[in-house]
Protein backbone atom coordinates (compact mmCIF):
# COMPACT_ATOMS: atom_id res chain seq x y z
CA UNK A 1 0.00 0.00 0.00
CA UNK A 2 1.39 3.59 -0.95
CA UNK A 3 0.56 6.26 1.64
CA UNK A 4 0.96 9.59 0.60
CA UNK A 5 0.81 13.47 1.93
CA UNK A 6 0.82 16.83 0.17
CA UNK A 7 0.91 20.25 2.07
CA UNK A 8 0.72 23.23 0.41
CA UNK A 9 1.94 26.80 2.55
CA UNK A 10 1.21 29.52 -0.03
CA UNK A 11 3.21 28.24 -2.96
CA UNK A 12 5.80 25.85 -1.55
CA UNK A 13 4.43 22.45 -2.00
CA UNK A 14 5.85 19.66 -0.32
CA UNK A 15 5.18 16.04 -0.41
CA UNK A 16 5.94 12.48 1.71
CA UNK A 17 5.34 9.16 0.54
CA UNK A 18 5.83 5.93 2.26
CA UNK A 19 5.58 2.45 0.79
CA UNK A 20 4.27 -0.25 2.66
CA UNK A 21 3.62 -3.57 0.40
CA UNK A 22 0.95 -5.38 3.21
CA UNK A 23 3.11 -8.43 3.85
CA UNK A 24 5.83 -8.96 6.34
CA UNK A 25 9.07 -8.70 5.65
CA UNK A 26 11.50 -12.35 5.54
CA UNK A 27 14.57 -10.33 4.25
CA UNK A 28 16.31 -7.52 2.67
CA UNK A 29 14.46 -6.30 -0.58
CA UNK A 30 15.85 -7.57 -4.19
CA UNK A 31 17.38 -4.80 -5.73
CA UNK A 32 14.70 -5.27 -8.28
CA UNK A 33 11.99 -4.97 -5.78
CA UNK A 34 13.98 -1.80 -4.47
CA UNK A 35 13.37 0.27 -8.31
CA UNK A 36 9.74 -0.39 -8.37
CA UNK A 37 9.75 1.11 -4.96
CA UNK A 38 11.03 3.95 -6.05
CA UNK A 39 9.58 4.38 -9.15
CA UNK A 40 5.87 3.89 -7.68
CA UNK A 41 6.75 7.01 -5.16
CA UNK A 42 8.28 8.97 -7.81
CA UNK A 43 5.20 8.57 -9.91
CA UNK A 44 3.14 8.83 -6.97
CA UNK A 45 4.56 12.02 -5.71
CA UNK A 46 4.51 13.45 -9.57
CA UNK A 47 0.99 12.39 -9.77
CA UNK A 48 -0.22 14.39 -6.32
CA UNK A 49 2.29 17.55 -6.75
CA UNK A 50 0.66 18.41 -10.41
CA UNK A 51 -2.52 17.28 -9.23
CA UNK A 52 -2.19 19.92 -6.67
CA UNK A 53 -0.87 22.41 -9.11
CA UNK A 54 -3.75 22.22 -11.82
CA UNK A 55 -5.92 23.26 -8.33
CA UNK A 56 -3.98 26.41 -7.27
CA UNK A 57 -3.14 27.60 -11.35
CA UNK A 58 -6.59 27.02 -11.76
CA UNK A 59 -8.30 28.94 -9.25
CA UNK A 60 -7.02 32.27 -10.27
CA UNK A 61 -5.37 32.21 -12.91
CA UNK A 62 -4.13 35.40 -14.10
CA UNK A 63 -2.69 36.44 -17.63
CA UNK A 64 -2.78 39.44 -19.68
CA UNK A 65 -4.37 38.99 -23.24
CA UNK A 66 -2.16 39.41 -26.11
CA UNK A 67 -3.07 40.98 -29.67
CA UNK A 68 -3.13 38.20 -32.27
CA UNK A 69 -3.00 40.81 -34.81
CA UNK A 70 -0.31 42.22 -33.66
CA UNK A 71 1.74 38.74 -32.98
CA UNK A 72 0.78 38.02 -36.84
CA UNK A 73 3.12 40.56 -37.16
CA UNK A 74 5.84 39.92 -34.73
CA UNK A 75 5.44 36.32 -35.61
CA UNK A 76 5.81 36.70 -39.27
CA UNK A 77 9.55 35.37 -38.50
CA UNK A 78 8.60 32.73 -36.87
CA UNK A 79 7.12 30.92 -39.57
CA UNK A 80 10.61 30.64 -41.11
CA UNK A 81 10.77 27.51 -39.13
CA UNK A 82 7.69 27.12 -37.53
CA UNK A 83 5.83 27.53 -40.60
CA UNK A 84 7.27 24.90 -42.67
CA UNK A 85 5.89 21.17 -42.85
CA UNK A 86 8.50 19.23 -41.34
CA UNK A 87 11.40 21.42 -41.28
CA UNK A 88 13.96 20.27 -38.88
CA UNK A 89 16.84 21.27 -36.02
CA UNK A 90 19.94 21.01 -37.94
CA UNK A 91 21.67 19.12 -34.41
CA UNK A 92 20.32 17.24 -32.71
CA UNK A 93 17.91 16.37 -35.49
CA UNK A 94 14.19 16.65 -35.02
CA UNK A 95 11.15 18.75 -36.24
CA UNK A 96 10.83 21.88 -34.77
CA UNK A 97 6.85 22.14 -32.72
CA UNK A 98 3.90 23.04 -34.40
CA UNK A 99 2.56 25.89 -32.42
CA UNK A 100 -1.37 25.85 -34.28
CA UNK A 101 -3.48 25.76 -31.24
CA UNK A 102 -1.27 25.34 -28.45
CA UNK A 103 -2.47 27.21 -25.03
CA UNK A 104 -1.42 30.90 -25.29
CA UNK A 105 -0.52 30.85 -21.78
CA UNK A 106 2.09 27.74 -22.02
CA UNK A 107 3.73 29.73 -25.30
CA UNK A 108 4.11 32.70 -23.03
CA UNK A 109 6.14 31.00 -20.36
CA UNK A 110 8.00 28.45 -22.92
CA UNK A 111 9.12 32.00 -24.95
CA UNK A 112 9.97 33.73 -21.32
CA UNK A 113 11.93 30.39 -20.58
CA UNK A 114 14.50 30.86 -23.73
CA UNK A 115 14.78 34.48 -22.30
CA UNK A 116 15.26 33.33 -18.76
CA UNK A 117 18.31 30.71 -19.68
CA UNK A 118 15.91 27.92 -18.26
CA UNK A 119 15.65 26.79 -21.92
CA UNK A 120 18.87 26.28 -24.19
CA UNK A 121 18.30 26.75 -27.91
CA UNK A 122 20.89 29.65 -29.91
CA UNK A 123 18.16 30.97 -32.20
CA UNK A 124 15.01 31.09 -29.61
CA UNK A 125 17.11 32.65 -26.94
CA UNK A 126 17.99 35.04 -29.57
CA UNK A 127 14.72 35.51 -30.85
CA UNK A 128 13.24 35.63 -26.77
CA UNK A 129 15.53 38.13 -25.76
CA UNK A 130 14.71 40.49 -28.83
CA UNK A 131 10.34 40.75 -27.65
CA UNK A 132 9.24 42.52 -24.77
CA UNK A 133 6.74 40.79 -22.14
CA UNK A 134 3.61 42.25 -24.52
CA UNK A 135 5.28 41.51 -27.55
CA UNK A 136 5.82 37.72 -26.47
CA UNK A 137 1.88 38.03 -25.32
CA UNK A 138 1.09 39.17 -28.76
CA UNK A 139 3.02 35.95 -30.29
CA UNK A 140 1.94 33.47 -28.04
CA UNK A 141 -2.49 35.11 -28.88
CA UNK A 142 -0.94 34.59 -32.64
CA UNK A 143 -0.50 31.34 -33.04
CA UNK A 144 -3.14 30.12 -30.16
CA UNK A 145 -5.68 31.30 -31.98
CA UNK A 146 -5.13 30.03 -35.41
CA UNK A 147 -5.36 26.41 -36.62
CA UNK A 148 -6.64 24.74 -33.54
CA UNK A 149 -10.18 23.63 -34.69
CA UNK A 150 -9.23 20.44 -33.78
CA UNK A 151 -8.27 21.39 -30.28
CA UNK A 152 -10.99 23.44 -29.74
CA UNK A 153 -13.24 20.33 -30.59
CA UNK A 154 -11.55 18.35 -27.95
CA UNK A 155 -9.25 16.38 -30.28
CA UNK A 156 -9.57 12.29 -31.08
CA UNK A 157 -9.47 9.45 -29.08
CA UNK A 158 -7.24 6.49 -29.15
CA UNK A 159 -6.74 3.49 -26.70
CA UNK A 160 -4.85 4.45 -24.28
CA UNK A 161 -1.44 3.05 -23.12
CA UNK A 162 0.06 2.66 -19.57
CA UNK A 163 2.64 5.22 -19.95
CA UNK A 164 -0.04 7.49 -19.80
CA UNK A 165 -1.40 7.71 -16.93
CA UNK A 166 1.15 10.16 -15.00
CA UNK A 167 0.56 12.63 -17.80
CA UNK A 168 -3.43 12.78 -18.17
CA UNK A 169 -3.87 15.28 -15.14
CA UNK A 170 -1.73 17.87 -16.99
CA UNK A 171 -1.99 16.87 -20.19
CA UNK A 172 -5.94 15.94 -20.33
CA UNK A 173 -7.05 12.23 -21.50
CA UNK A 174 -6.67 13.43 -25.11
CA UNK A 175 -3.68 14.89 -24.86
CA UNK A 176 -5.38 18.20 -24.96
CA UNK A 177 -3.99 19.97 -22.03
CA UNK A 178 -6.94 21.34 -19.31
CA UNK A 179 -5.18 23.99 -18.08
CA UNK A 180 -3.68 27.44 -20.09
CA UNK A 181 -0.20 27.38 -18.52
CA UNK A 182 0.34 23.37 -19.42
CA UNK A 183 1.22 22.05 -23.39
CA UNK A 184 -1.29 20.50 -25.64
CA UNK A 185 0.64 17.12 -26.79
CA UNK A 186 -1.96 16.09 -28.93
CA UNK A 187 -0.61 16.17 -32.76
CA UNK A 188 2.95 17.08 -31.82
CA UNK A 189 5.77 15.38 -33.52
CA UNK A 190 7.02 12.90 -32.36
CA UNK A 191 10.43 13.03 -32.50
CA UNK A 192 10.22 16.69 -31.19
CA UNK A 193 8.36 15.05 -27.87
CA UNK A 194 11.41 12.88 -27.74
CA UNK A 195 13.57 15.92 -27.58
CA UNK A 196 11.76 17.46 -24.92
CA UNK A 197 11.17 14.78 -22.68
CA UNK A 198 15.09 14.00 -23.02
CA UNK A 199 15.53 17.71 -22.44
CA UNK A 200 13.75 17.37 -19.06
CA UNK A 201 15.51 13.68 -17.77
CA UNK A 202 18.92 15.71 -18.85
CA UNK A 203 18.12 19.08 -17.11
CA UNK A 204 18.32 20.95 -20.40
CA UNK A 205 14.81 22.16 -19.64
CA UNK A 206 14.15 22.86 -16.29
CA UNK A 207 10.55 22.63 -14.46
CA UNK A 208 9.37 21.54 -10.98
CA UNK A 209 6.87 18.91 -12.40
CA UNK A 210 8.15 17.84 -15.24
CA UNK A 211 11.62 16.93 -14.01
CA UNK A 212 10.89 14.24 -11.69
CA UNK A 213 8.23 13.03 -13.76
CA UNK A 214 10.97 12.75 -16.49
CA UNK A 215 13.14 11.37 -14.85
CA UNK A 216 10.81 8.20 -13.75
CA UNK A 217 10.79 7.54 -17.61
CA UNK A 218 12.73 4.78 -19.55
CA UNK A 219 13.96 5.39 -22.97
CA UNK A 220 11.07 2.92 -23.96
CA UNK A 221 8.51 4.96 -22.05
CA UNK A 222 9.47 8.31 -23.68
CA UNK A 223 9.52 6.75 -27.18
CA UNK A 224 6.03 5.29 -26.84
CA UNK A 225 4.70 8.83 -24.89
CA UNK A 226 6.09 10.29 -27.82
CA UNK A 227 4.40 8.09 -30.69
CA UNK A 228 1.17 7.66 -28.82
CA UNK A 229 0.59 11.30 -28.51
CA UNK A 230 1.89 12.43 -31.97
CA UNK A 231 -1.05 10.10 -33.60
CA UNK A 232 -3.66 11.65 -32.18
CA UNK A 233 -5.19 14.61 -33.46
CA UNK A 234 -4.54 18.52 -32.13
CA UNK A 235 -1.72 20.44 -33.00
CA UNK A 236 -1.24 21.82 -36.55
CA UNK A 237 1.42 23.43 -38.28
CA UNK A 238 1.13 27.20 -39.02
CA UNK A 239 2.08 28.09 -42.55
CA UNK A 240 3.02 31.16 -43.74
CA UNK A 241 0.45 32.69 -46.12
Amino acid sequence: MLACGLRSSGLEITGRCHYHSGLKSTGPQSPFAQIVEKQVIIKTKVILTAALLLIVSGASPVFAEGDPAAGAVLGYSCLGCHGVEGYRNAYPSYRVPKLGGQKSAYLVAAIKGYRQGMRSHPTMSAQASSLTDEQIEDVAAYFASIGGDTVAAGGSTAPSIEQTATCVACHGQNGISMSPTWPTLAGQHEDYLVHALNQYRDGTRTDPVMAPMAAALTDEDVRLLARYYSRLEGLETTEAD
